[in-house]
């Protein structure tokens, strides 16, 4: 009576404190159709299968297959910065099952679970990396290992927005390890991120837990960045 549940993306009054009113689910843009099973990307609507568009040729993407929940923008977008900077851990519980539900092939043979790392400088001011509450929520529904130290930011990164996948490359470059590689060898991991745009930071991660000897990586994160949206993410 005293806290009404609220909207999660807008406030507005609803019925379950971790919903959304009827306008935001409306504007969540649920992934759907056609997708690049390599990047999560869109594929045409006439693209009969499951496949690889051309741009991940190019890219070198060091893990086997994406998926993604939702597409960026919009109530998305509100839901990971209310995650990220609101304060609000708790929104992480149905964003982690909208992932569950998208990712439920390749988690269905995953043994691991492992969250994109924050530098301790970044997560001292947010209190908490938001991948790895997502991951977090992963695992235990499903009863997966979850290995939130097994990868480590070793130096703070500059800010990734508005740089092409090379300049990212080169910025997270050098930026990631794994100093217990015996949790990863011979396992088969589920990367998680809350937002993938060029994945450069994905890959500088995968690269990594290849060579500490991981068996195969995939990678599932809650929002996908379209192709139209790269240059100003």
């Amino acid at each position: 009576m005293i806290w009404p549940p609220a909207c999660m993306g807008c406030g507005a009054d609803v019925s379950d404190p971790h919903g959304l009113c009827s306008e935001c689910w409306h504007d969540l843009r649920l992934v759907s159709g056609p997708r690049c099973t390599h990047c999560a990307h869109a594929m045409p609507e006439e693209y009969g299968g499951d496949g690889q568009c051309g741009a991940c040729d190019g890219l070198r993407l060091l893990w086997n297959g994406a998926r993604a929940a939702t597409v960026y923008g919009g109530v998305s977008r509100r839901l990971i910065l209310s995650l990220k900077h609101g304060d609000r851990p708790d929104i992480a519980r149905p964003m982690a099952a909208w992932m569950r539900r998208a990712g439920a092939d390749i988690l269905s043979s995953a043994d691991l679970v492992i969250p994109v790392p924050l530098h301790w400088t970044r997560r001292v001011k947010r209190r908490m990396n938001q991948s790895a509450e997502l991951s977090r929520r992963i695992a235990g529904e499903l009863r997966l290992g979850h290995g939130p130290g097994i990868l480590i930011r070793t130096r703070p990164t500059g800010s990734q927005r508005g740089r092409s996948f090379e300049q990212r490359r080169r910025n997270v470059e050098g930026a990631f390890a794994c100093p217990v590689p015996h949790r990863v060898a011979g396992k088969r991991v589920v990367l998680v991120d809350d937002v993938m745009t060029t994945g450069a930071t994905l890959n500088a991660s995968a690269r990594v837990l290849h060579a500490a000897g991981a068996a195969s990586i995939d990678v599932l994160v809650f929002a996908r960045v379209s192709r139209e949206e790269d240059v100003h993410s």
